[in-house]
């Protein structure tokens, strides 16, 4: 997505997106909101899987030989699973990679050689050997990726076994409308994209609009007069100044807690069926900072039962 003004009213293009598959369940449910929003922007879908380049499936060494055998095996099978989604992408423009390495490390590179706007891909929401795109690698993409990321947790109902017939092609259902977005922001300088991104889809796809800041470090002014509320409330209002093109008036919120608790909350009292959130780098070590599945953002992707749109700042 290119960000053509830093203002809310930014207008964004899609023109290629990146569906980061490990093949699993979950991971084809993030399939149909790859091809909507294709459909809507008219944007080219890059499919790409991620091989290890160390698959080591057996206790021991095995021999060079026995090894082989195994990569290839593992690299044959992850082909025909890609011709698999390939075929469901027929009558799209599409180009496929099946590449070796460390997930994080290969998508950033297709995304800057293809100039992709958008990452699309599914996460089971938790740690451990098995899958690619799991929790904490999912943290990873979406605090290192230089555009935007749609992830779809594993509480998102899936569409993947849906089907539609558009212009004699058998397709995923692709009529994925969004009417409410949440955006969540903490309010910082470098927060801006997300309401931004939040606004622009939000005039795009005529949705209504919900703009959170949550206070975590209230310290003591939970008890007093709401003067913190009062303050964030026209902060956030600040961040859309342009509502009146949006086909609903924008509602904002500011609350006390625990911002993953009080964003999900939200989420499931206005039905949103996007929650657009900005998200930071990770300090230190990025695989270190992510692994432990406690972060808002890592939080707030496995509660949710709607796609989480994640914004770099």
């Amino acid at each position: 997505m290119h960000v053509l003004e830093a203002k809310c009213e930014t207008e964004i293009a899609i023109t290629n997106i990146l569906f980061a598959t490990d093949f699993s369940d979950i991971s084809k449910a993030a399939l149909p909101y790859v091809t909507a929003l294709s459909l809507r922007y008219g944007s080219t879908v890059h499919v790409a899987h991620v091989l290890p380049e160390v698959i080591l499936l057996r206790p021991g060494a095995p021999d060079p030989a026995v090894f082989g055998s195994i990569y290839e095996d593992a690299h044959s099978s992850a082909q025909e699973k890609m011709q698999q989604i390939c075929s469901r992408l027929r009558g799209f423009p599409h180009h496929s990679y099946l590449r070796h390495g460390k997930v994080c490390n290969v998508l950033s590179q297709i995304v800057q050689e293809q100039q992709i706007d958008l990452v699309v891909l599914g996460t089971h929401g938790r740690t451990g050997l098995g899958k690619l795109v799991m929790g904490s690698v999912a943290e990873e993409i979406f605090r290192q990726a230089a555009c935007p990321v749609l992830t779809v947790g594993p509480r998102v109902p899936s569409t993947a076994n849906a089907r539609e017939t558009r212009h004699d092609r058998e397709l995923p259902l692709v009529q994925i409308k969004f009417h409410q977005i949440l955006c969540a922001t903490d309010l910082k300088p470098t927060a801006i994209r997300g309401p931004a991104y939040a606004f622009s889809l939000a005039h795009e796809f005529r949705t209504k609009l919900t703009v959170l800041h949550v206070i975590e470090d209230y310290g003591a002014h939970l008890h007093e007069r709401p003067r913190p509320i009062d303050t964030a409330l026209r902060s956030l209002e600040e961040l859309i100044p342009n509502a009146e093109v949006l086909a609903y008036a924008p509602t904002f919120v500011a609350q006390y807690g625990s911002a993953s608790e009080r964003i999900l909350e939200a989420a499931a009292e206005c039905n949103a069926d996007l929650i657009v959130l900005g998200v930071h780098p990770a300090k230190g070590h990025l695989s270190a900072a992510t692994h432990f599945g406690g972060t808002t953002a890592h939080r707030v992707v496995v509660g949710a039962s709607c796609p989480v749109l994640t914004v770099r700042a």
